[in-house]
């Protein structure tokens, strides 16, 4: 305890003050020299216990700091009494619970990492594998004109699925990062479903599906035009995947005082409900999921659509088709 500068700056000051009232003292009587005595024995003794017994206090609890720097997150220094050590043991203590929980995000974090990093190579190592197998047969000298030209074609469409795959997960990273400024514009939504249907309208021609919009042109929202046009394609690309040549694939939209609400119905092979609660989940692949499925479209859109205040739910049967609800409320609830 004396190895602390302040304690023996106080005990010589006792002890001087003390010196000074016994030179005092003998100046009146012996009794009073014995009486300053005792007294400053007895202050001097009360005092150096009770400082010892508070530094043994902060002793401990520099052992419990040592334990909690060690990645013991358990201790618990609480002791619900009034005083200044204890309100330094509630703080140590709510510190080592916000540390705890540092710790298990940063956990479930590198988890998550590692999880997608796996699914990233799992997803990229089949092109490359496939491109690397038609990039032997073309290069060689017999093979016939048409094979060569239909494997380089092939060549050309993994090259194109990974640049779309690379692309949308530069897209989730910067969403799951909170890099992407989603713009808050008034969005028509009849202009954002023509935009939508742009790049899809080959697909449905070849597949002679039916495409239905129902919706009045004044409707809609606060949201990032370009984004969301991002986000309902996957949806619309998802149902006319989906649905069988010659069916059907409905839009419609509307808006009241809440929320504005756009709905995209198909009368595909539907999704069971065992399946559900899994569609929006980064690479999960369905039963009836194409074999150039890479799971990132419905997981892109649910982020970009949550992302903007808005909610996305859908609702399934199979052989019957699917029906996806999303929902821009017109304020945070």
């Amino acid at each position: 305890m004396l190895r602390n500068r302040e304690i023996r700056l106080v005990f010589l000051v006792m002890c001087t003050i003390s010196l000074v009232m016994l030179v005092v003292a003998n100046l009146f009587s012996l009794a009073a020299v014995v009486l300053v005595l005792l007294t400053s024995l007895l202050l001097i003794g009360c005092c150096l216990l009770f400082t010892r017994l508070r530094y043994q206090e902060i002793e401990k609890l520099a052992g419990y700091v040592r334990r909690i720097s060690g990645g013991d997150y358990t201790l618990d220094v609480r002791d619900n009494r009034e005083g200044e050590l204890s309100i330094l043991k509630n703080t140590i203590y709510k510190v080592t619970v916000m540390l705890s929980e540092q710790s298990a995000l940063l956990h479930k974090d590198k988890i998550h990492l590692t999880d997608a990093i796996s699914d990233i190579s799992h997803q990229l190592k089949a092109p490359l594998t496939s491109m690397m197998v038609m990039a032997d047969l073309v290069d060689d000298t017999k093979l016939p004109e048409v094979k060569r030209r239909e494997f380089t074609r092939n060549i050309r469409i993994q090259l194109e699925r990974l640049d779309w795959l690379v692309s949308s997960l530069l897209k989730l990273s910067k969403i799951d990062a909170d890099a992407v400024l989603f713009k808050k514009d008034q969005v028509m939504v009849a202009t954002l479903v023509e935009k939508v249907l742009q790049p899809v309208l080959i697909p449905i021609d070849i597949k002679e599906q039916t495409v239905s919009i129902t919706g009045e042109d004044s409707v809609s929202f606060q949201g990032d035009l370009s984004w969301t046009t991002e986000a309902i394609i996957n949806i619309i690309k998802n149902a006319v995947e989906h649905t069988p040549a010659g069916g059907t694939i409905a839009i419609s939209f509307s808006e009241n005082p809440l929320f504005t609400e756009l709905m995209i119905t198909d009368n595909g092979k539907g999704i069971s409900k065992e399946e559900l609660p899994f569609i929006f989940k980064r690479f999960y692949k369905g039963k009836s999921a194409g074999e150039g499925s890479s799971g990132i479209g419905l997981s892109l859109a649910h982020s970009i659509i949550t992302k903007q205040n808005g909610v996305i739910d859908v609702q399934s049967d199979v052989q019957k088709g699917t029906e996806f609800r999303i929902r821009f409320y017109k304020q945070v609830f």
